[in-house]
């Protein structure tokens, strides 16, 4: 079983916000943050997919994305490295 660390990004251009989280099924777990039915924080807008990293275990994923939730400079790096892929 794989489980993944993903961030998802608003949707919206108005509002940029980003949230971290894991999960076992990514496609399943967007489907909840858009439909008011995630994390308390991810609700009231629409989500898309910006970045996920595959773990082997359930403890490696949540250990990453606390990581990640407690290192704004980490989170923006990556966020960075994605625009630059980007362009």
């Amino acid at each position: 079983m794989s489980f993944y660390v993903y961030i998802i990004k608003t949707a919206s251009s108005k509002i940029s916000k980003t949230y971290v989280g894991y999960t076992i099924n990514l496609r399943k777990r967007l489907i909840s943050h858009n439909t008011n039915k995630g994390a308390k924080s991810t609700k009231g807008h629409k989500w898309k997919l910006i970045w996920k990293k595959r773990f082997i275990s359930k403890s490696d994923a949540m250990s990453y994305e606390y990581k990640i939730k407690k290192n704004r400079k980490l989170r923006k790096d990556i966020l960075k490295n994605l625009i630059r892929v980007w362009m």
